[in-house]
């Protein structure tokens, strides 16, 4: 493979973990990206490619929240068993459900995610402190198992919604709901190479370079969303959504 488009990939690996650690949806760059660099390669190649590259990014973003923002073990320990779970399920019925049916549907919430935060200005700047309760425990395992599987089966969006979820019935603000998503998606993603890495899926020099940098853009979305706080992450999230939902019409709509 040539150094540049080897360079490129790195480039994009950084800006995909800077945009991921803050708000989720690194793979909307990082995926085009091996798309566009690798046209010949099987999808479940760059698919794997990218978990492989994407869970150390997470994974470092993970771990700095986790050191930064106060978060409750027994919570981050039930959304990341049901969403390993889940998403190891997801991912052995992917073959059952065709993506045409699902991307209506996801573009559809996510509409009216975007249209939600969007209306309500309030919405994910207020964090109240957990108090681990029984009905708080099973919202936190319902959600992960819901989204998990829906990130084994298909994925897009998969980041933003953990964070409209964990706002919505968890009642955290922006900043924690993106720390507690980290969580979610680093075991989702860990179940995800549960099945590409003994399938042969990876191309791991490149992922381990990609990996890299995804660590690095990782360290500096977690600095720039601990800075600048729930009201930045918004703005983020909102944006990521409208891409979103543009990408998914155009891939109903526009693309044959």
């Amino acid at each position: 493979m040539e150094w540049e488009l080897i360079l490129s990939l790195v480039f994009f690996a950084f800006c995909a973990g800077t945009i991921d650690a803050a708000v989720g949806g690194g793979g909307l760059i990082q995926i085009p990206a091996l798309m566009g660099a690798l046209p010949q390669t099987a999808p479940a190649t760059l698919f794997g490619t990218n978990k492989l590259a994407s869970i150390f990014g997470t994974g470092s973003a993970a771990f700095s929240f986790v050191r930064r923002v106060k978060l409750q073990w027994s919570l981050l320990w039930v959304i990341a068993i049901f969403a390993f779970v889940s998403a190891y399920l997801g991912a052995a019925c992917v073959s059952l459900v065709p993506t045409h049916i699902l991307r209506p549907i996801v573009l559809i919430m996510l509409i009216v995610i975007a249209i939600y935060t969007f209306m309500k200005k309030q919405f994910g700047q207020v964090h109240v402190d957990q108090h681990i309760t029984p009905k708080l425990l099973f919202f936190a395992a319902l959600g992960s198992l819901a989204i998990g599987f829906y990130d084994g089966i298909f994925g897009p969006g998969t980041g933003s919604f953990f964070i409209f979820f964990f706002i919505r019935f968890l009642q955290v603000d922006f900043l924690h709901a993106s720390a507690l998503s980290k969580i979610g998606n680093f075991m989702t993603n860990l179940a995800a190479l549960s099945f590409f890495i003994p399938a042969g899926h990876i191309f791991f020099q490149l992922g381990f370079m990609m990996a890299a940098a995804n660590i690095a853009g990782s360290l500096l979305g977690v600095r720039l969303a601990l800075k600048y706080g729930s009201g930045f992450i918004r703005i983020l999230f909102l944006i990521l959504v409208s891409i979103l939902i543009c990408r998914l019409a155009y891939q109903i709509f526009v693309a044959v």
